[in-house]
């Protein structure tokens, strides 16, 4: 008899039937499991089906994954992935729309399974889907849910973005640049883009040649918090992507575009709580533009020179706008001195502003 340590207690469900409560040994081979809960069933053909997870993701379960089941675990009895594959791919080629829409949207939630999104691959699907999005014949729920299982097939890592074609590119981009466009669509093709933008250089180029920063910034100012994350991560990956020699001038277009007050009108004082999600990006956003005055912010002060000078006065003013006078000499100096640090200057240039400072 097994260690208990190998046993795994779970239900097995099998539509139109009574669930079958099994005890799983880990050593034995998967494809032997699968062939007793078939003859449970009287089906035969077990090579066909395949156990996945009946709640949450619904993971198919393979020989690399089945040490993560837990006792009480509720697994359904389905067909296999290949073959699922093989069905999908046919049914969303076929002339029926109603049966074509239906094909593309269990696909949208099977590609998040890697097992299934590699058959489905295998099969040249994921070409299928860019000829679909590429033909622009496709709009509303079915275009949105080729869009969510392309994704996700390509969220995978099994193929490179590089074999993107251009006319793909191209459409996923006008549907950006589209003034009026279903949410659901613009927000799936604001994901591609980006994922585009991150995973390859060649694509970042086509993406930056066919997507406007005047027109993102347009996506910034709607009410739905999603788009204007999925725009914001998009102008993060154009901003990170770019040459360095060029991000100058991509910061001062989003200035002359007045991105800062955008953002602080339309996100932060909007009408709902910035989400974790868009917090982040606004961060990555802030971290990234910070960066480029790096090397401004590490320039030395001329402590000669009296505009310079009268700026850092400036700031501490405001910086401590209220605070009481100190008083003497010697103690305003003390106070002068740790007003300084605590922006962040060094001791040296510290010295410099306190000899230099207006009594």
């Amino acid at each position: 008899m097994p260690p208990p340590s190998d046993i795994v207690k779970v239900a097995i469900e099998w539509p139109g039937a009574n669930a079958q409560l099994i005890e799983i040994d880990q050593k034995k081979p998967l494809a032997s499991i699968i062939r007793e809960v078939c003859d449970g069933w009287s089906l035969s053909g077990s090579e066909q089906f395949a156990l996945r997870y009946a709640d949450g993701p619904q993971l198919y379960i393979t020989e690399q994954s089945r040490s993560e089941m837990k006792n009480g675990s509720i697994l359904r009895l389905a067909i296999s992935p290949m073959r699922a594959a093989r069905q999908l791919l046919e049914r969303i080629q076929s002339h029926g729309i109603d049966a074509r829409l239906e094909a593309l949207k269990e696909l949208a939630k099977l590609s998040a399974d890697p097992t299934f999104a590699t058959e489905f691959i295998n099969m040249e699907g994921l070409a299928t889907l860019a000829r679909l999005v590429e033909s622009g014949t496709h709009f509303g729920e079915m275009l949105a849910f080729t869009l969510t299982a392309f994704l996700e097939l390509m969220d995978h890592g099994i193929v490179s973005w590089d074999l993107i074609s251009v006319s793909f590119i191209k459409q996923i981009a006008g549907y950006v640049n589209q003034p009026m466009v279903d949410v659901s669509i613009l927000q799936r093709s604001l994901a591609i883009l980006e994922s585009m933008v991150l995973n390859s250089h060649s694509l970042y180029q086509r993406v930056a040649q066919e997507i406007t920063v005047a027109q993102l910034i347009a996506h910034l100012q709607v009410s739905n918090q999603e788009i204007q994350t999925y725009a914001i991560a998009l102008i993060n990956a154009l901003f990170l992507k770019t040459p360095e020699d060029r991000r100058q001038e991509m910061a001062s277009t989003l200035a002359q575009k007045h991105l800062r007050g955008i953002i602080l009108n339309h996100i932060i004082r909007g009408n709902r709580p910035v989400k974790a999600e868009m917090a982040h990006q606004l961060y990555v956003l802030q971290v990234l533009t910070f960066n480029l005055l790096e090397e401004r912010m590490m320039t030395k002060m001329d402590p000669n020179d009296q505009t310079q000078r009268e700026i850092i006065f400036e700031l501490r003013r405001i910086a401590f706008e209220g605070d009481s006078d100190p008083g003497g000499t010697e103690k305003r100096k003390a106070v002068y001195t740790k007003d300084y640090k605590m922006l962040g200057f060094t001791v040296s240039d510290v010295c410099s502003f306190c000899c230099h400072h207006k009594r």
